[in-house]
């Protein structure tokens, strides 16, 4: 779910670069998965039977930026015959794949890298638009003609996003390529992806991104279709961006990632709840908020999902800040306003109902805020860097907002998810988090 936040000095861009060795191609009866490091990158700052079953790793780097923005994800995929890298915004949130298309000829007035450009590859296949591929899987514009007996009619789609944003062009498939730890190239074909041919965004992560790589719990998405050939679970870890140099962190996808990271005997579970009007989301239950051990006196009611699908939490790596219900944020805001003891800055920050100055305090402190999760004594407490963010030199202020009751849900953005290891564990239908196991070489 990308949800632009301009007003926010904050760009975390994850640059996964998937490159090519030897080539050979992928076999079902491996329990092969996917290992992505992430290597932070500071940018300049305005503000698991034994029998012969291989386990492949896929391996490649990633760098992160911090800069202002609108805090989201970027990976890089290697798409087409030969690949073309392309960069997409990381999105749990959504579940199409989609990236910026060109049916150019004669390509040379397109830089390298801006788009894909569909006729240099000669493994593209757009669906046609009476395959059941196409009719149950995408959703299409209003105008939508499909000639039946024409080879040549694509499936047409149309996507659009909580922010405004949307994209539109052939619902297509391609071959995508990876690179594996015992140096062979693995290949993919059959992947499904959106070649859009128009888009409108509203983010200045567009100026970079060429498009989406949707995660959520939908057939079409990135970790569902990569899921069906490696395992239905995927974890990463999101590293403080603050840290010099930058620390390593890493995409997992596949059920066999325990031989990479062990049982986690400091992992907390939490159900993922189902939201059968909202089924691409990873809904998550909040029984109750504490700030500084404290109760905060909110109705339970309103973590709840409604009769027509409005309200519940979801677990976002498309949004940089945490939104919560308007009861609920009411209560925290008023708690942290009242042991909040650093003056107010000389400035009202636009978008931010809480903002302090720093001058001469060398280590802010701020409130120590809980959340009690479903689950047995399940408590999600982040550290303060994770809810509390530098606007401007010597400014900083409370990352979450209002969302109105009844109308939307509340999210728990990227920046509150910072120095955990969360796994998504679709098979057993529950979330994993730690703040032990980020630190992995």
């Amino acid at each position: 779910m990308m949800v632009s936040l301009s007003t926010l000095s904050l760009l975390l861009l994850l640059y996964v670069a998937v490159a090519a060795a030897a080539a050979s191609t992928f076999s079902a009866t491996n329990t092969e998965y996917i290992k992505l490091p992430l290597v932070l990158h500071k940018t300049p700052h305005h503000h698991h039977n034994h029998h012969h079953r291989h386990h492949q790793t896929l391996k490649s780097p990633v760098i992160s930026g911090a800069s202002s923005g609108s805090g989201e994800y970027l990976i890089s995929l290697e798409l087409g015959s030969p690949p073309q890298p392309l960069l997409l915004v990381a999105d749990t949130g959504s579940d199409l794949i989609w990236v910026k298309c060109s049916a150019c000829h004669n390509c040379s007035l397109h830089p390298p890298g801006s788009a894909f450009l569909a006729r240099h590859s000669s493994s593209f296949s757009p669906h046609h638009c009476f395959q059941p591929t196409c009719r149950h899987l995408v959703p299409h514009p209003h105008h939508n003609p499909c000639n039946h007996t024409n080879l040549h009619s694509p499936c047409r789609y149309q996507y659009s996003y909580a922010d405004g944003s949307l994209t539109a062009g052939f619902f297509s498939k391609e071959t995508i390529t990876f690179n594996t730890t015992s140096g062979h190239q693995l290949q993919l074909q059959g992947f499904h992806f959106g070649c859009g041919f128009t888009s409108i965004t509203g983010s200045e992560t567009f100026n970079v991104a060429h498009g989406v790589m949707g995660l959520g719990r939908g057939s079409i998405s990135f970790s569902s279709q990569l899921g069906r050939r490696f395992g239905n679970k995927f974890s990463y870890c999101l590293m403080d961006y603050t840290l010099s140099p930058p620390p390593t962190s890493f995409l997992l996808i596949g059920s066999q990632q325990n031989d990479v990271v062990p049982t986690n005997k400091n992992m907390s579970f939490t159900p993922l709840l189902i939201n059968p009007l909202s089924p691409t989301f990873y809904y998550i239950g909040i029984k109750s908020v504490y700030v500084d051990g404290v109760k905060l006196r909110i109705d339970p009611s309103v973590w709840s999902i409604d009769e027509i699908g409005n309200g519940g939490t979801v677990v976002d790596s498309g949004t940089t800040l945490t939104l919560l219900v308007e009861p609920a944020y009411r209560e925290i805001l008023t708690a942290f306003k009242r042991r909040v003891k650093l003056p107010s800055p000389d400035e009202s920050i636009q978008g931010f109902d809480l903002c302090v100055n720093t001058s001469g305090v060398l280590r802010p402190s701020y409130p120590r805020l809980s959340f009690e999760l479903v689950g047995r004594k399940t408590v999600f407490s982040p550290p303060q860097m994770n809810y509390f963010i530098e606007t401007s030199e010597q400014v900083e202020c409370l990352a979450i907002r209002p969302v109105e009751l009844g109308s939307g849900f509340s999210v728990i953005g990227n920046l509150m998810q910072q120095g955990y290891l969360l796994e998504f564990d679709r098979d057993r239908s529950r979330l994993g988090f730690s703040r032990h196991g980020c630190a992995l070489p």
